[in-house]
């Protein structure tokens, strides 16, 4: 899905992206960038700490089995099942009505897809090509091999960071081939069939990943996904950290390939209205801009995400693979695909106020994210040796002033202020380029609600102090 950065998060990871603990606390979900994001049902964490992150204890060596059937979340099995349908099905309806006409959101879609519309061995190639390229770049060697958090039995993983590595890489590849000849601008009439594609792929992997799970020791199992219900499992992940030697699937798929299909897909948009109306528009310009630099955020920071509630509590299945690889790219590209479709006038006194909208969020965000980053590295660092903690029972402290003084969640706001800055190039008359924005805001406020019943689980009457001390919780003064 995220942050996004990531996780999808759909619901709730990227690539979301940022999350509070751990990477403050965000998908990252959404730490840095949620990045949604990209993800799924964003999960997060929502506490500020030296060191560690809200999770739900688990016995160590214990075989991991998920809290009662009646306490199971996203609806327990059901849920997950419905989710599975529901999720697929908004994206292609997404890209039906973005290229219609009307393009009204809460509309039906123009037409029904047939097999023929949606299948395509061309589009699975080039998905299995674009995986297989980036599988690759993660194999460079890296600037630097950072380790995870502690697992249950001691150990800790260890992860190439050179995400941004492989977007320059990635950049020039695409820049050659275009000189060359590369027909990009062809890529927006494939979205269909490629969604199709990397849909059809999160499933089969999924289905991989949970085969594979099947066999693991007790200690791989993730805390959340070992229900013992296949199809709940199957959705949430029951290996945490699934791997094949050195190469870890999970953190993989957190912020690389999707990520960089966004920017690709917005790219080939790009030059398909510079090909349909002799130059890109200036909105155009600004979407893909501002989402460039929310990407390029993400993978600089990669490191960010092995705090993150995706990588050290959820277990890797269909909910992380889908928001990962077709979620991600094919939705959070709408704004630029509305545009290609419905252009829209853009002066540059109302693009300059966007783009100090834009500036606001992106500061909000990353002051947020690099001063939470900065207390759990070094504590004693003179830009937050003078914040003010509370201490907890665990030993760890809760940041309580600075950015993390202002809501529980800064960084959460200044990804719905960004979100808000990419959809206004669209205009006002069609809610569509704004679903992003509602989407993301339901995401954060489910992932802040699991962040707190979380925290308070684990902190107790220091978490309900910090809630006092700051009330607050995403947008001062409102919620």
């Amino acid at each position: 899905m995220a942050r996004g950065r990531g996780r999808l998060k759909i619901l709730g990871q990227g690539w979301s992206l940022s999350e509070l603990s751990a990477e403050t606390g965000a998908d990252a979900a959404r730490s840095d960038p949620p990045r949604h994001r990209a993800h799924l049902l964003g999960v997060g964490v929502g506490c500020v700490f030296l060191t560690g992150f809200c999770e739900l204890p688990t016995p160590s060596g214990a075989k991991t089995m998920a809290s009662p059937q009646g306490s199971l979340e996203f609806g327990g099995p059901l849920g997950a099942a419905a989710l599975m349908l529901v999720l697929p099905a908004t994206m292609f309806h997404l890209l039906l009505v973005a290229r219609s006409g009307p393009a009204r959101l809460l509309g039906p879609p123009p037409y029904l897809p047939g097999p023929e519309a949606l299948w395509s061995p061309r589009a699975l190639q080039l998905v299995l090509a674009w995986l297989g390229l980036q599988a690759a770049l993660y194999l460079l060697p890296a600037r630097k091999v950072a380790e995870g958090q502690e697992l249950k039995n001691k150990s800790r993983l260890r992860y190439p960071i050179n995400g941004f590595q492989a977007l320059v890489v990635t950049t020039l590849l695409v820049g050659l081939g275009v000189s060359a000849g590369l027909p990009l601008d062809a890529l927006p009439e494939m979205l269909l069939p490629l969604a199709f594609a990397a849909t059809l792929t999160a499933f089969v992997f999924s289905l991989l990943l949970y085969l594979k799970a099947l066999v693991a020791p007790a200690s791989a199992l993730a805390p959340g996904g070992n229900s013992g219900n296949p199809i709940y499992d199957f959705f949430l992940g029951r290996e945490l950290n699934p791997r094949i030697s050195s190469f870890d699937f999970k953190y993989f798929c957190e912020l690389r390939p999707g990520l960089m299909a966004w920017v690709l897909i917005n790219l080939a948009l790009l030059l398909k209205e510079a090909e349909l109306r002799g130059s890109p528009s200036l909105a155009m310009w600004l979407v893909n801009g501002f989402q460039l630099l929310y990407v390029a955020d993400a993978l600089w920071h990669e490191e960010a995400v092995l705090t993150t509630m995706d990588i050290t509590h959820d277990g890797f299945g269909f909910m992380l693979a889908f928001g990962d690889l077709a979620w991600v790219p094919f939705t959070y590209s709408l704004q630029a695909q509305f545009l290609l479709y419905h252009p829209q006038p853009l002066g540059l006194p109302m693009a300059s106020v966007i783009c100090l909208i834009n500036a606001i969020g992106y500061y909000v965000f990353r002051g947020a994210n690099s001063q939470k980053n900065t207390f759990r590295k070094n504590p004693s660092d003179p830009r937050v040796a003078d914040l003010e903690t509370i201490p907890t029972a665990t030993g760890r402290q809760l940041l309580v002033s600075g950015w993390w003084g202002m809501v529980r969640h800064p960084n959460y706001l200044g990804d719905l202020i960004m979100a808000l800055a990419w959809s206004l190039p669209c205009g006002v008359s069609h809610l569509l380029p704004y679903f992003y924005l509602f989407y993301f805001t339901a995401l954060l406020v489910h992932r802040e609600a699991r962040d707190e019943q979380q925290c308070l689980q684990k902190y107790g009457l220091a978490w309900r102090e910090y809630c006092k001390r700051v009330p607050y919780r995403i947008l001062p003064y409102v919620y």
